[in-house]
């Protein structure tokens, strides 16, 4: 930014035009020379560039604060619960009480999300929480610049303007920070990068409302004495701000929702390339007279330059083995990726990597979930990736047919999968990165919402809390565990349906209550785009809502076949091979499924998930969680992967039912802490 070019001397008094004739080329050239000089407006605007930043640290160290006091609470549970204490979820202390109170009503303050929830729409509204944090960041900057900047005399305009430059390029660092998927601020706070991205792509809007005063101001201050031709014709500075100003520009309307959707790989390619002919013309404006600005463009040089080294270091370790990968096409046009990697032994639940397979593009790598923990699969990673267009849709195309994952878990199984001559393809990992940000083994009750391809999420969150039961038996603080999944077909359960029913074979084997809740949303050739009924020549009273048929053996035999139940639009001439349920009211007339009346909503059994409840429609969320918090003995967990409808109303339930039960407020409620992963 043009912090201003000059050596005139300020101590004679405030520079005033009296006596300027403007006309005059000397005299006007003269006066531009002082105008520009920035002897002591440059110190001015590097003392509230440190600022800001004094301002950011002590943000990421309250974060951080908070982090750690919520990271030894959780432990102090674990602790109490292998010491056998009652209830050791509960707050025991006036300290642990008080922190409880405070974190109840920061979630209350922020958890709530009010946005449209069309698939159409690109426009999202975030949280309150996020929307809160970027409205305090931008009001902080606004302040930094306006405080206190009533400099007299000519120079009042000019002085703001470079105020702006400096403020402008000290955000280079945190953009920087904020990117980086090796970064102080997720080592000190535990919030993972992709969690911060959207304080990334902010505090690039945040700097180009800083460039553009920066431009704004020091325009005003040469137009009106009649020298903007003169400073464009003498000067440099404003040639190449205006280059760096219009490739800021670019870059923060191609990270708007449509561009970055319409092509994600050709966005992250023109972004780098962007941002590094950003950095060498940010270099050349930044004046020779302040020199020292331009530590706020090496430092984060410095932090991509090092979190780059750090990310090929673990390539290079994760992959100097070769990992190979088989693909198994399932229903509802999903690919289950499964692989071994000799270097990724151990990783969060909900982690995920950047995942390669030069078969099918060279430049990508497709961020994917892991949906398996390091003691389930042998230890293999197992991805399941929705086929949409590019990378997922090309390995989806190229998937062994099968219904199964094609890795094997015996060596018979091994032996078939040599005789049947599977596909395996070369697969290169960059990563684990992220995970839950919490235990929830150390929670009292824990409810996992996952919409379609959010189960990616919460399977491996099931799956950790039911393994570490099964070792440390009842000495786990957690009593109580609800699944519940929202899918657009039945078939779409075989996802995940023998990891679900281990994971609640284990918690049920410790004593852990465990119920698994699976919504059929209906397919469809039942629904149309409005979600009205249609005639599906099933039996159901389709004025209480949609209908679900599901083709279900009249004996129970041949369930274990995946293809065993799908759903049909069964007429009535099959009656006695079909179960028919609706959203509040269920019948069913086969024998080898039964029917259970939960509130309003009729539940089926099915054999291909003998230990979940299938329900037709939509989950009512808040009665969900109602019947989680009024159960609980301490505090509660809820984690929620799925579309932003799902989510948003999962977080303004919680929201809702703890103002409504005063939680940690001296009624005795217990907290309820809410983790949502983004659906994207």
């Amino acid at each position: 930014m043009d912090m201003s070019m000059g050596d005139g001397d300020m101590s004679s008094g405030p520079l005033s035009p009296s006596g300027v004739n403007f006309s005059d080329p000397d005299q006007a050239a003269d006066f531009l020379e002082d105008l520009l000089n920035d002897d002591q407006l440059k110190i001015i605007g590097n003392a509230y560039a440190r600022y800001f930043w004094y301002g950011a640290a002590a943000a990421i160290g309250i974060a951080a604060i908070f982090h750690w006091a919520r990271y030894l609470t959780l432990h102090m549970r674990l602790r109490a619960a292998a010491r056998q204490q009652a209830k050791p979820a509960r707050p025991r202390n006036i300290f642990l009480q008080t922190f409880a109170t405070v974190t109840a009503m920061a979630r209350e303050a922020t958890y709530l999300q009010l946005t449209p929830t069309r698939k159409t729409l690109w426009f999202r509204v975030p949280p309150v929480g996020t929307i809160t944090l970027l409205a305090v960041y931008l009001a902080f900057v606004l302040a930094l610049e306006f405080i206190n900047d009533s400099v007299p005399g000519a120079q009042f305009w000019q002085a703001r303007g470079v105020r702006a430059g400096w403020l402008a390029v000290a955000q280079m660092p945190l953009l920087i920070l904020l990117v980086g998927k090796n970064n102080l601020i997720t080592l000190t706070t535990g919030v993972s990068y992709e969690r911060l991205n959207v304080l990334h792509r902010w505090s690039a809007r945040i700097m180009l409302l800083l460039a553009i005063f920066h431009f704004g101001f020091q325009s005003r201050a040469w137009s009106q004495y009649g020298l903007m031709q003169l400073e464009w014709t003498t000067d440099d500075c404003p040639p190449t701000g205006i280059a760096a100003f219009a490739i800021l520009l670019w870059m923060n309307l191609s990270t708007l929702a449509p561009f970055r959707y319409w092509s994600y790989e050709f966005f992250v390619i023109q972004h780098i390339i962007t941002f590094f002919g950003f950095i060498i013309a940010v270099m050349y404006h930044l004046p020779s007279t302040a020199l020292w600005s331009r530590i706020y463009i090496y430092i984060p040089i410095a932090l991509y330059l090092l979190d780059r080294l750090i990310r090929t270091a673990l390539f290079v370790w994760t992959n100097y083995r070769i990992s190979r990968a088989t693909l198994t096409a399932l229903d509802g046009g999903v690919t289950k990726v499964r692989l071994s990697n000799a270097a990724i032994k151990h990783w969060s639940p909900g982690a995920h990597v950047l995942l390669s397979i030069p078969r099918f593009g060279w430049v990508q790598s497709h961020p994917a979930t892991i949906a398996s923990t390091p003691r389930s699969h042998n230890g293999d990673l197992v991805f399941i990736l929705k086929g949409h267009k590019g990378f997922t849709k090309r390995i989806m195309t190229s998937a062994n047919n099968s219904a199964t994952a094609l890795l094997p878990h015996t060596k018979q199984e091994g032996q078939i999968q040599q005789n049947a001559q599977v596909v395996s393809y070369r697969a290169l990992l960059n990563g684990p990165y992220g995970g839950s940000p919490s235990d929830f083994a150390a929670f009292d009750s824990v409810c996992l919402v996952a919409g379609s391809t959010g189960i990616t999420f919460t399977l491996p969150i099931l799956q950790d809390v039911a393994e570490r039961a099964a070792l440390n038996g009842k000495k786990l603080p957690v009593r109580r565990v609800h699944l519940v999944w929202c899918i657009k077909e039945t078939s779409w359960v075989n996802w995940a349906s023998e990891e679900i029913a281990a994971a609640v074979d284990q918690l049920k084997s410790a004593g852990i209550e465990a119920e698994v809740s699976i919504y059929v949303t209906c397919a469809d050739e039942f629904t149309d785009q409005n979600g009205d009924p249609k005639e599906c020549g099933c039996e159901c009273d389709k004025s209480l809502g949609p209908c679900c048929c599901v083709v279900v053996d009249e004996d129970g035999e041949g369930m274990e076949d995946a293809n065993a139940i799908k759903p049909t639009s069964a007429g009535p001439s099959s009656k006695g091979k079909a179960a028919l349920v609706t959203e509040k009211t269920g019948s069913t007339s086969s024998s080898a499924s039964s029917t259970l009346e939960t509130g309003k909503q009729a539940a089926t059994r099915l054999p291909v998930l003998p230990c979940a409840a299938f329900y037709s429609g939509r989950p009512e969320i808040p009665e969900i969680l109602t019947a989680l918090l009024d159960g609980a003995d301490g505090e509660s967990g809820v984690v929620a992967c799925g579309p932003i409808g799902l989510s948003t109303t999962v977080r303004n339930s919680v929201v809702r039912l703890s103002d409504q039960r005063a939680i940690h407020k001296g009624t005795g409620a217990q907290g309820c802490y809410l983790h949502v992963e983004s659906f994207s």
